[in-house]
């Protein structure tokens, strides 16, 4: 008897090894609505104060429109790209051993924390036409610096570390037993990559690119030292809300916002519910 209350009392508490769930998840909502809720009800608040006409005249102007495909555009092909590159990076970090790769593993990591404003001046000065890369690519007729391309080269270096980070774990837990199951049944090495790896790999991939995408899309001091902030050309939308609050507009600039956020949510659903799709048939798959 003594022993089963010691065990009831004991599994009790472990299941309040934090405070206890009515005390956690107060914090929780509070928290979240501190820091989360009530910042973005504010957004919402003062786009309230405009009309209609207004509302809609803001936000489909010509200029915003025009930055609204080269954010959103630009952010979801650089994404892709670090989806790519950084699945092989990820790759080869945790499958291979050579000289070095504590250094690159750590430089993965260099675009967290290296200030944005740092990184923007760093790559507008390599891109540039008398840059050291940049030189390199103006015979070819390439020019990087002060274009759209050069806002896709910034945001493709500020999301690396989020998709090698999300791959790097899933990869290191990968069972390399059935790669080789795989490999030793006559399946050639694309065969193995296609059916055995990448379906496990690919649910951290989409989260990959949901944070790179996410971080893109609002990213703002290491783009506009290379992008050249031309209206219609090189104009990002956090530049253009920028410059709204600079004119004392707030209502225009949080209309901006309004709509940016909701378009960011809206993906970032469509992300997460295909994700949770893709568990569902892996489940699915396992149990038959």
């Amino acid at each position: 008897m003594a022993l089963a209350a010691l065990h009831s009392s004991g599994g009790a508490t472990r299941k309040r090894v934090i405070p206890g769930f009515h005390l956690s998840l107060g914090f929780t909502l509070f928290y979240l609505g501190l820091i989360v809720l009530i910042p973005l009800s504010a957004v919402f608040l003062k786009t309230f104060t405009m009309t209609w006409p207004a509302f809609w005249e803001t936000i489909t102007s010509d200029r915003v429109m025009a930055s609204y495909r080269l954010s959103f555009g630009a952010s979801a092909l650089a994404a892709l790209v670090n989806v790519i590159f950084g699945g092989i990076v990820a790759w080869v970090l945790v499958r291979y051993k050579f000289p070095g790769k504590r250094i690159i593993d750590a430089m993965v990591d260099l675009p967290f924390a290296l200030p944005t404003a740092v990184a923007g001046i760093t790559l507008a000065t390599l891109y540039a036409p008398n840059g050291w890369i940049g030189q390199l690519l103006a015979p070819l007729g390439i020019k990087v610096a002060f274009t759209p391309l050069g806002v896709l080269v910034a945001l493709t270096f500020i999301g690396l570390p989020f998709v090698v980070r999300t791959v790097q774990p899933v990869l290191e837990e990968a069972e390399k037993e059935l790669e080789e199951a795989a490999l030793s049944l006559g399946a050639n090495h694309w065969q193995t990559f296609t059916r055995v790896t990448l379906p496990t790999i690919l649910p951290a991939l989409m989260t990959g690119f949901a944070l790179a995408f996410a971080r893109a899309t609002g990213e703002y001091g290491s783009v506009i030292f290379i992008a050249g902030n031309m209206p219609m050309v090189s104009e990002i939308t956090p530049l253009f809300m920028i410059t709204k609050l600079e004119q004392y507009d707030y209502a225009g600039a949080t209309a901006i916002a309004v709509v940016m956020l909701v378009l960011s949510f809206s993906m970032l659903l469509t992300i997460n519910a295909l994700q949770a799709w893709m568990r569902r048939r892996q489940s699915a798959g396992r149990a038959l």
